[in-house]
């Protein structure tokens, strides 16, 4: 296989610098902002999102628009800085091809093309090439008719989930409990367009029941370099009540999987994925992230992303002893197998503070307090999503998702206790947050013999 990334950088000694452009403003690029910033290879690092007060403390501004209709602009300012390693975070640049048209021989991206980032931005695509492939997932059909997919609906006995195809910042998943319920869904998304452009088309498909684990790798074209499994909280309240959000906390790593559950994942689901795309034409570099279902029958497949879960990404990070910054080098340039990553031993656990009125109408402007509190406790981080700071040094709310706070801990119940404490410190009018992240028992989906799984490993697809 050819590696289109490579460049003169790959010849440079391992001591050299490298400026880096971190694309994206959330809790998850000031997470990989904080791991990059730590990289002692690191030169310059540049920010799209400095109106972050994380983010903005770590890297120096991009101050040109950062636009796919003014991507000239941003070539330039690369060429300018000598930038010669982008980071894209979200989603959304990705499935606009953002890839495509910053790489260059003198600059890698870490983060798939816009044909990879198909496996996220179309989820009726991603059906097919699962289909193809043969990996375990939910039986779905994708309908551009309102009409016919309500009459779809109608015909089934058991409410289906319903999911706008395209891009939905984590929220075009309906899960109904009725057919009644499921009709309405259809109504939402095909026709008031409550996601926008992303309900053109829609996903129905079975309800499959078992607890969700987020799998993520790193793929380099060829290498697959697993990630210690975590969970997710998706709705807003405490005992999964109240509507889906963005995720409201994580920990990482997940008891549900063992090694050979791993490994199963990886063999019936990660390569074939890779390969499927392979047979496409599309050399997918980044992470490649699959929510899935452990069902009676085993696990399936809910749905791909192509970038860093957030919040999953803060916790896994957490843990990460390793130089991130050699691994995104490592993964553009096609050389993962030659890397040996390491994890703490310690647990992470995430939560996350969100504004008064979120997910529908989250309040900003808001001051908040006590964030260098929280900061300054041991084994505790603090990451910047939705927040920005006043010209009198005043940091106010700024979006849904406020901060995210990560404790590490011996266990699962001290990093609980360490992320909740710190939660506490942070205060400001409104704040929402789930108080059982990482605390529901689980029955771990383990065979006799076997131990939990604390890091990842790399392997060859075929």
């Amino acid at each position: 296989m050819t590696h289109p990334q490579q460049d003169p950088i790959q010849r440079e000694a391992s001591t050299t610098k490298i400026n880096v452009l971190l694309v994206g403003g959330g809790a998850r690029e000031h997470a990989i902002a904080a791991k990059i910033a730590a990289s002692p290879r690191l030169g310059d690092l540049y920010t799209t999102h400095p109106e972050n007060p994380g983010l903005a403390a770590l890297a120096s501004p991009v101050n040109v628009p950062v636009a796919i209709k003014e991507i000239y602009r941003l070539q330039q300012f690369i060429e300018k800085k000598s930038i010669g390693l982008i980071v894209i975070g979200p989603e959304e640049p990705l499935a606009e091809g953002f890839v495509d048209k910053l790489r260059s021989p003198t600059t890698m991206v870490f983060g798939p093309t816009a044909a990879g980032a198909r496996l996220e931005a179309d989820k009726g695509w991603a059906k097919q090439l699962m289909r193809s492939a043969s990996i375990p997932t939910g039986e779905a059909r994708v309908f551009s008719d309102p009409e016919a997919a309500a009459a779809y609906v109608s015909s089934r006995e058991q409410a289906p989930v319903i999911k706008a195809c395209g891009l939905a910042k984590g929220k075009g998943v309906i899960v109904p409990e009725t057919v009644a319920e499921a009709l309405e869904a259809i109504q939402r998304i095909m026709v008031q367009r409550e996601f926008g452009a992303a309900g053109a088309q829609v996903v129905i498909e079975e309800r499959l029941s078992g607890p969700e684990v987020s799998v993520m790798a790193v793929v380099d074209g060829s290498n697959i370099l697993l990630l210690p499994p975590a969970q997710d909280h998706k709705r807003l309240r405490d005992g999964d009540a109240g509507p889906n959000t963005g995720g409201m906390g994580a920990f990482c790593p997940s008891s549900l999987i063992d090694e050979p559950m791993m490994s199963l994942i990886e063999r019936e689901v990660l390569v074939p994925t890779v390969d499927a795309l392979r047979r496409e034409g599309i050399d997918f570099r980044g992470v490649l992230y699959a929510g899935m279902m452990l069902t009676h029958s085993g696990p399936k497949v809910l749905e791909f992303n192509v970038r860093f879960g957030d919040p999953e990404c803060q916790p896994i990070l957490a843990r990460l002893k390793s130089d991130l910054l050699e691994l995104f080098i490592a993964t553009c340039q096609g050389r993962l197998d030659t890397l040996h990553v390491e994890w703490d031993s310690a647990l992470a656990c995430c939560v996350v503070l969100a504004s008064e009125g979120y997910p529908e109408k989250p309040r900003t402007g808001v001051a908040i307090t006590g964030i260098e509190d929280a900061e300054s406790m041991p084994g505790v981080q603090v990451h910047h999503a939705g927040t920005k700071r006043l010209p009198d040094g005043q940091v106010v709310t700024a979006g849904g998702r406020v901060l995210s706070v990560t404790g590490l801990g011996a266990t699962l119940q001290e990093a609980r206790e360490r992320a909740y404490a710190a939660c506490e410190l942070i205060s400001f009018q409104g704040k929402t947050l789930r108080h059982d992240i990482g605390s529901a028992p689980v029955t771990p989906m383990r065979r006799k013999g076997t131990r939990q799984p604390s890091g990842g490993s790399s392997s060859r697809s075929h």
